[in-house]
């Protein structure tokens, strides 16, 4: 009963409405008109662009920006700052030419010998500093363990491992590692150690603030390795996998001494100048060649590479 009451009332509303709506404009009486709800659209703005702007000079467009009352941000010339290792060595180790080949009982070998302790003196300054904030630090125990480092970097570089490349060597020698590497197959094998590895040169600088140290040591280590590497076609650019070489290595290891989470990590090498130059590296090019059908092969058209012309240069 209650239900067929308000359908009723609820019609008769309406009906109500309707009428009203239609006697309205010739009664003259104002009716009230429905709200309209907008949709929510993208804002959009037309900026027309400067005449001529482009033409102008940065002196010219700035002092037109001041003129219209427009403050132009003044522009720095910023670099990025590590502050876990250094930009480079300080004071580098230089090694004594002959180093692995001359005994200490000749003549040569015992200059090398003298000139070796004339600069141990602030090597030993050097290493009461690491000492002090390293406790722990053994100059017999610590060359072994740099030799582990770098053992463990160049395997995790040959497995392209860039978590714990990161853990084992500084920003500054990652990307030294890594460049070149991209689409290559590296086959790097530690064989043995020919001589104990030994710390040589220590260093204990300081960066952007004084007491901000650094420690940097220098590892002797001769041992032999074998490398090979190849191109994304497997073809074999340096080395050789079966063939070890003698290899004489100067390490530098670096820590962030006031650090108390800092590590001893690979920072770089020093290469002597009286070191023998690198191989040259084999590159795979394409050489111009016939254009073959489906049904033809190569060989079977006994094709000849034309060699380059001999050029004369007249000056």
């Amino acid at each position: 009963m209650a239900t067929s009451i308000s359908r009723t009332l609820q019609f008769l509303h309406q009906r109500t409405c309707n009428n009203l709506k239609c006697v309205g404009p010739f009664l003259d009486v104002p009716w009230q008109q429905a709200a309209l709800v907008s949709v929510r659209t993208k804002k959009r703005y037309f900026i027309p662009p400067a005449v001529g702007l482009k033409d102008k000079s940065h002196a010219e467009q700035e002092a037109r920006a001041r003129a219209a009352g427009v403050v132009i941000r003044q522009e720095y010339m910023e670099r990025p700052i590590n502050i876990s290792c250094t930009a480079g060595v300080f004071d580098p180790y230089i090694p004594p030419e002959g180093d692995a080949r001359l005994s200490s009982l000749s003549k040569e070998g015992l200059k090398q010998r003298t000139e070796q302790l004339r600069q141990s003196a602030a090597s030993q300054l050097a290493l009461r500093k690491i000492k002090e904030h390293d406790p722990e630090f053994s100059t017999k125990e610590f060359a072994m363990r740099a030799q582990e480092i770098f053992i463990e970097a160049h395997l995790a570089l040959t497995r392209f491992n860039k978590e714990k490349l990161h853990s084992l060597v500084t920003e500054r020698c990652y990307p030294e590692m890594v460049r070149g590497n991209r689409l290559k197959t590296l086959r790097w094998r530690f064989v043995e150690s020919l001589e104990p590895p030994r710390l040589v040169h220590a260093r204990c600088p300081d960066m952007i603030s004084k007491g901000n140290l650094y420690g940097q040591v220098t590892i002797r280590m001769h041992s032999r390795q074998t490398l090979a590497i190849y191109d994304r076609f497997g073809r074999m650019m340096l080395g050789d996998e079966e063939e070890p070489r003698d290899v004489l290595e100067y390490l530098v290891m670096e820590r962030h001494l006031v650090n108390p989470y800092g590590l001893w990590r690979l920072h770089g090498k020093i290469v002597p100048a009286w070191a023998p130059p690198k191989e040259p590296i084999l590159k795979t090019v394409i050489l111009p060649g016939p254009k073959l059908k489906p049904e033809e092969e190569f060989e079977s058209l006994n094709y000849e590479v034309p060699k380059p012309k001999a050029v004369q240069w007249h000056k």
